[in-house]
């Protein structure tokens, strides 16, 4: 007798963090307006091409839903799967907020400052993953190096178009 695919658990657990991380990708590309404003600010000469971030965003979704999915089945416990959907539900909303203080509120020095609880969300998540799995843990790095580089990158921003608001 075959089982129905559509109500394994790792598929249910693999569609909630399909939907969960599209929706912040949606939202957070939605507050992100490359128009006449952010065209006008002075680049580093090192800033990567318009077409790096989506590649390397949609790269640490892809990884970051894996290692949640991996970490969340081996948690062994609701309470320790509870504080992993917090860690993800935090860095979620900071990610969304970065995107909205950078673009929309043209705020690259309020970013800036986000961008650091923003980085210590992803340090959080890479810790809190790597006890329950390895793997898990390791698949995060691109992300946290990633933010690494926004960070550079919005202080580059920042200083060679200072002052802002």
């Amino acid at each position: 007798m075959a089982t129905n695919p559509l109500k394994h658990p790792l598929f249910r657990q693999s569609l909630v963090a399909i939907i969960w991380l599209w929706a912040v990708s949606r939202l957070g590309q939605s507050l992100t307006d490359l128009g006449p404003w952010y065209r006008a600010l002075a680049q580093p000469d090192w800033r990567p091409p318009d077409w790096a971030f989506g590649v390397v965003w949609s790269t640490i979704f892809v990884l970051l839903g894996i290692a949640g999915v991996m970490a969340w089945r081996r948690a062994g416990s609701p309470g320790r799967q509870i504080q992993l959907i917090a860690l993800l539900a935090i860095n979620s909303m900071l990610h969304v907020l970065w995107s909205f203080l950078f673009f929309t509120a043209q705020r690259p020095d309020w970013a800036m400052i986000e961008l650091g609880f923003l980085w210590l969300s992803v340090l959080s998540l890479v810790f809190a993953f790597w006890r329950i799995s390895t793997l898990a843990g390791l698949l995060l790095l691109p992300y946290i190096v990633w933010v690494t580089i926004a960070g550079a990158l919005n202080w580059s921003v920042m200083q060679l178009n200072a002052p802002f608001g």
